[in-house]
């Protein structure tokens, strides 16, 4: 399904939320250069939740922090919310960034803020009028994840499992167009994990949140809407479950 955006142009735009088309990434240079995705060719729905599969040094991780504007692209086209990453500017980048959200396996919190100050975070990079109501927003997504009763602890008094809610608290809570996933239930028991990945099928259901998330974790591929598998830098796999 296509979603209509402007491009940096200010043009309005009929696209996909995320297009790849022959994606090449390599490390290094001249002799020891090493090249870690080959061709990659990945078209992403609006509200899809797409999970990311391969073993470790497959090249997930890598796809991922290209298409969230983490790596600068080289080779090949990407196409986020209808702008090209390749050849982008940064001023171009960092306007890209405030319309995603990141979850990662490690939660990256800051200790010396409570958990409802950390999900604040989460709103500084939408400036001044974002914030203004942050109490509720925060307090609300903290709620959902299940952490009623934590609002007010510091990182230092929750468990790895609390403290990775928070993240996926602070990562949802600029309501982004599209969520990068890397290993966000790790840290988990079946249930929050579960209680995660079904918040994110839901956004996508209800606002049309595209989630795209990397996983070792085979609880949650029933809840999939698309299963892409790497393997060596290439993908080997693309199936859309029937359940």
């Amino acid at each position: 399904m296509a979603t209509i955006v402007r491009n940096n142009v200010g043009s309005t735009v009929r696209e996909p939320p995320i297009d790849i088309q022959g994606l090449n990434h390599s490390f290094g240079s001249s002799e020891i250069r090493i090249q870690v995705l080959f061709d990659i060719n990945l078209t992403m729905r609006r509200g899809e939740l797409t999970v990311l599969l391969g073993a470790s040094g497959s090249g997930k991780t890598t796809l991922l922090t290209l298409i969230g504007c983490l790596r600068r692209v080289e080779e090949g086209s990407v196409r986020l919310l209808g702008n090209e990453l390749n050849g982008a500017s940064e001023n171009m980048l960092v306007q890209s960034r405030r319309s995603l959200g990141f979850i990662f396996q490690a939660h990256n919190l800051h200790e010396s803020l409570t958990a409802m100050q950390n999900v604040r975070m989460g709103l500084e990079v939408h400036g001044r009028d974002a914030t203004r109501n942050w109490e509720k927003s925060a307090e609300h997504l903290l709620t959902l994840v299940g952490l009623s009763d934590r609002l007010h602890y510091l990182p230092g008094s929750l468990s790895g499992g609390q403290k990775q809610r928070v993240a996926v608290a602070r990562a949802l809570v600029g309501n982004p167009d599209i969520v990068f996933a890397d290993e966000p239930t790790a840290a988990l028991d079946k249930v929050s994990g579960l209680q995660v990945v079904n918040m994110l099928k839901q956004l996508g259901k209800k606002r049309g949140t595209t989630t795209l998330m990397v996983t070792h974790d085979n609880r949650i591929l029933d809840l999939a809407d698309r299963i892409i598998t790497l393997d060596e830098g290439r993908i080997i796999g693309d199936e859309r479950p029937t359940y």
